[in-house]
């Protein structure tokens, strides 16, 4: 399984970042191989909208099942909902707390998007 979560570094002791769609990047974790895989989101950065569609239709290339972010808004959470992505909201503060947060059953998936817009 390949779990994504939004990030501000490379690293599983990087700062989780509570935006989805104009997060820095994002540290894809492939349960298989206990690997880490770092992806920038800079191209959607900047972007003047569909930031979240844009990253939403990323994760789902990358073959990803699961993302930990802080906030989704509700275009990018239907876009990673009909890929199949479940989305698991957080405030912990770095990815290997998340991880282990999810690893643990301590997250629950999100039945809808929890912002009413992109953060910025």
């Amino acid at each position: 399984m390949k779990i994504a979560f939004t990030t501000t570094g490379d690293s599983p002791d990087s700062p989780l970042d509570p935006r989805f769609g104009r997060a820095t990047g994002f540290l894809v974790h492939d349960t298989e191989t206990n690997s880490f895989e770092a992806f920038s989101n800079t191209r959607n950065l900047n972007a003047v909208q569909g930031a979240g569609i844009q990253a939403a239709q990323n994760l789902a290339t990358l073959g990803v099942e699961a993302l930990v972010t802080g906030h989704c808004g509700p275009k990018a959470f239907t876009v990673l909902s009909r890929a199949g992505i479940k989305v698991y909201n957080t405030d912990l503060t770095t990815v290997s707390q998340a991880l282990k947060a999810f690893q643990n059953g301590e997250l629950t998936a999100a039945v809808s998007a929890d912002s009413e817009s992109h953060w910025v």
